[in-house]
């Protein structure tokens, strides 16, 4: 795990902060939003280039843990995220939808090196990945469909539009070049760490245009404090009680939690940037999500050590 890596919060909030400051400055403020899309469409050519699609028949060797981690992260949590957002965030139309699109988009990297600490199985949590990515990319548009229909922000022509540029554009891309080229292995080896960078960059483009929105709405973060605590610890008993139901060793257990656990705020962010340009606090949501997301994990990783350990 490199640096950045480790250091993933800190360079998040980092960008925040950038992004505030430098966005006084009425010419970056008055500019900053044409970067944010061409950004993130980059991160994700070479997020996508990084993860093994042509591995995808390997979830399927393991059909208990595919279909346990598949009905948790596409049913279950859907439901969930939607009651949530219900019961806090109904009267606040811009939250409701960035906290439905964080949630009900599984992560697609960084869990693995939550699993790795909490000594889970790693490669089972990398055979799922693909299938979690395809499957996100997939229903996205529906869950936004069922779940925010009724707000006035889903336009379903401008959704379809955004996700086939931000995400099958650079997914088609991503394919190609590992089809054609032995370029994308010495990408996937030297610049790992690029879409975090690339990330950061999108993240301070959008608070140098929209940051002043963060500042004069501050009590969103406590808004969305509570269901994003909800959500993981509702979630972390569900994974665990599945997972034991299943007869699951500890490595899979752990696997099978940290799957459903933690979301990709890349991938949901770059929806909200493109398919809501005029509704920016549902993007600030979206980065408010990995704020206190990773934190979270670090201590889910600590308490899955901890009950490993009470039962040796």
């Amino acid at each position: 795990m490199s640096l950045i890596e480790k250091m993933y919060t800190f360079f998040i909030l980092s960008s925040v902060i950038i992004g505030i400051v430098i966005g006084q400055v009425s010419l970056i403020q008055s500019n900053a939003e044409f970067f944010i899309v061409p950004i993130l469409v980059v991160m994700l050519y070479f997020t996508f280039l990084q993860i093994p699609l042509a591995e995808i028949k390997r979830a399927f060797k393991n059909t208990k843990f595919t279909y346990t981690s598949v009905i948790i992260n596409f049913v279950w949590i859907p439901v969930l995220a939607w009651i949530l957002a219900s019961v806090f965030l109904g009267n606040t139309p811009a939250l409701y939808i960035g906290f439905i699109m964080l949630m009900v988009t599984p992560c697609t990297d960084w869990y693995l090196i939550f699993t790795g600490l909490a000594r889970g199985n790693v490669s089972l949590s990398t055979a799922i990945l693909p299938l979690n990515l395809i499957l996100q990319v997939l229903l996205l548009p529906f869950y936004l469909l069922i779940f925010g229909g009724m707000t006035e922000f889903i336009k379903l022509s401008f959704l379809v539009e955004s996700i086939l540029f931000v995400l099958f554009l650079p997914l088609a891309l991503a394919i190609v070049t590992k089809r054609v080229s032995r370029l994308s292995n010495i990408i996937v080896s030297k610049f790992s760490v690029l879409p975090i960078i690339l990330l950061n960059f999108a993240i301070m483009a959008m608070f140098a245009s929209q940051g002043h929105l963060l500042i004069s709405n501050i009590d969103l973060i406590w808004k969305i404090t509570i269901p994003i605590l909800l959500f993981f610890v509702v979630n972390f008993f569900v994974g665990q009680m599945a997972g034991k139901l299943m007869k699951f060793s500890y490595p899979d257990r752990t696997s099978l939690s940290l799957t459903t656990l933690a979301r990709n705020s890349p991938v949901a962010l770059a929806i909200a940037m493109t398919a809501f340009p005029d509704q920016p606090l549902i993007a600030l949501t979206l980065v408010i999500g990995p704020l206190l997301e990773l934190p979270i994990l670090a201590i889910i990783t600590q308490v899955l050590l901890f009950l490993n350990k009470g039962r040796r």
